[in-house]
């Protein structure tokens, strides 16, 4: 009998015990019969098993049948009260809308439908342990709800302490992206386990609607961590504009829907300290900021407006009126991407968190994880990273996209430390 596995989307494995129910119908003389024998109701599994205690809160019911499918799930707790839950999209689980109590005791009422037509009708009941006292990992969602990205924006989840390899499988199956209109993706770590990124083969189309759950409160992680939170999020994708700076003409090309709708003159990063190459993201835009070096091998503090942040080392695009007279011809700066002052007020009313900048032609690559580099590495590369297994058939297009990129702001909570030159 080939195995149908039922309602899921992508939560960590309950480590109970799963009970089998095999289903008790009442017999039909009618036609219920399959090549001459009378046909079963289908069989059940279901997790947590019956009884089962100290259950994470972070828990699921998980469904596998054989003989038919799931076509009923309901869970209340020990008041009555009815738990929403939604169904994996590999159908192996309900995922609780919602965490679960500590301390409490849950039921599950699975309802799997045979092809005959007949039902199997099951309860678990499961107890979730105390609240934890292991310490909890911060966990910081860079996707901030009720925005307007553009079309390179990753979904990007940071983790301190970074997560174990051993650990990671567990938390990407906590980490959940839908997309309106349906664009899949992938979730893809950076080696040191910091950061976990999510993108679709090709920039994301503009107008899609993306909502994003990172549900790891009470997640165990590893043997001595659990996680922190239980935070979702919902944003658009705006137009399409990106950033195209060339360290031989120092220009910048500012397109837009694939089309230069103006070129910049730039000053770069001057030979000690050079600006780096490669695919970033917008992260953050300042109308003002001060870049504070103190402590460093070359100390400085400098008031600056309109700062769009590009790294996490400190690399800016942003106003220098300072640097004018280089700019297009002469690298000066400390690794930013310096413009004039009129240029970089109308570059923070044309672009977005979450546009695409690619510099070429510097003296240095872009560092994996340095920033938001999902852009930064082939597709191929890029799934090579996933803790999870990737659907063979998600690829990119055969023709590549339009330039990605956005208009007008929205941005995620600005990173603690900001640097510039």
């Amino acid at each position: 009998m080939r195995l149908r596995r039922r309602l899921t989307l992508l939560g960590v494995a309950v480590a109970a015990a799963p009970l089998i129910l095999v289903g008790c119908t009442a017999d039909s003389k009618n036609d219920d019969r399959q090549g001459g024998k009378r046909a079963a109701p289908p069989e059940l599994t279901v997790t947590p098993g019956d009884r089962a205690k100290d259950v994470p809160i972070s828990a699921e019911v998980g469904t596998q049948v054989a003989g038919g499918r799931v076509t009923g799930v309901r869970i209340t707790d020990d008041k009555g009260k009815e738990i929403k839950a939604e169904p994996r999209e590999d159908g192996s689980a309900w995922v609780p809308s919602t965490t679960l109590q500590p301390k409490r005791t849950y039921t599950a009422e699975v309802t799997a439908t045979g092809d005959s037509g007949k039902t199997t009708t099951r309860k678990t009941t499961f107890t979730t342990r105390p609240k934890s006292t292991k310490p909890a990992v911060t966990s910081t969602l860079y996707f901030a709800d009720k925005r307007t990205y553009g079309t390179a924006m990753p979904v990007t989840v940071a983790f301190d302490p970074p997560i174990p390899k051993e650990a990671r499988a567990d938390v990407q199956r906590r980490l959940f992206v839908k997309t309106n209109p349906p664009q899949p993706g992938a979730w893809s770590w950076v080696d040191d386990g910091s950061q976990v990124y999510y993108r679709a083969p090709d920039f994301w189309r503009p107008g899609t609607t993306i909502s994003v759950r990172s549900g790891l409160e009470g997640l165990p992680i590893g043997k001595d961590l659990v996680g922190d939170d239980d935070r979702r999020s919902t944003s658009k994708i705006g137009q399409q504009v990106s950033l195209e700076i060339d360290n031989a003409t120092k220009q910048m090309s500012v397109l837009r829907d694939g089309k230069v709708i103006r070129k910049i003159p730039v000053s770069l990063g001057k030979p000690s300290t050079p600006t780096s190459s490669g695919k970033m993201v917008i992260m953050e835009q300042h109308q003002f900021t001060t870049f504070d070096t103190t402590g460093s091998a070359d100390p400085y503090v400098v008031d600056v407006e309109d700062a769009q942040r590009l790294t996490w080392g400190g690399e800016f695009i942003h106003g220098a009126p300072w640097s004018e007279g280089d700019q297009g011809s002469t690298n000066v700066s400390h690794g930013c991407t310096n413009v004039s002052a009129a240029a970089a007020d109308w570059l923070m009313n044309n672009t977005k968190v979450g546009d695409l900048v690619t510099v070429k032609g510097t003296e240095v690559e872009l560092q994996n994880g340095n920033g938001w580099t999902a852009w930064n590495v082939s597709w191929g590369e890029f799934v090579k990273g996933s803790a999870l297994p990737v659907p063979s058939g998600l690829g990119p297009a055969p023709s590549p996209p339009a330039h990605p990129g956005a208009v007008a702001g929205g941005s995620p909570a600005p990173h603690p430390s900001v640097t510039g030159g």
